[in-house]
């Protein structure tokens, strides 16, 4: 039986929704238009990878998760970057190379490519696997 994971921290996590319309506005509204490119394909990879996801902008970030696991996956985006915060991170084998601690593990993409170098849609169905921020 799976241990009882402990909560990220003291925040609650957000409150999780079926309308996608939540992650269609933060796309269009709070994304920088030279980075855009790269949340929309790794927005794709997440519905290739997990299915039934529940959506959520809190904190500025996107989050994704599921109804059985919680979140799973939080995408902060930036100017020129966009992290990829693995909320169970730090159970996967291997690890993403970046973050400390007992939980999240994240990767910081600067370009496209990337997505495909760091092999990110294994990692997505790692975490698809496991239980996530309840």
């Amino acid at each position: 039986m799976e241990k009882q994971r402990k909560p990220l921290s003291t925040k609650k996590p957000p409150v999780p929704s079926k309308d996608y319309k939540v992650i269609e506005d933060w796309m269009a509204n709070r994304i920088m238009p030279g980075i855009k490119p790269m949340i929309k394909k790794i927005d794709s990879l997440l519905h290739d990878s997990i299915p039934n996801l529940n959506y959520a902008i809190k904190w500025g970030n996107a989050y994704y998760g599921t109804d059985e696991l919680g979140w799973l996956i939080e995408i902060a985006a930036y100017d020129v970057s966009a992290n990829i915060v693995f909320l169970n991170g730090a159970a996967f084998d291997p690890q993403p190379p970046l973050g400390t601690g007992e939980e999240t593990r994240y990767f910081k993409l600067r370009e496209l490519e990337e997505i495909e170098e760091k092999n990110i849609v294994n990692f997505l169905k790692l975490a698809g696997q496991r239980s996530g921020w309840k």
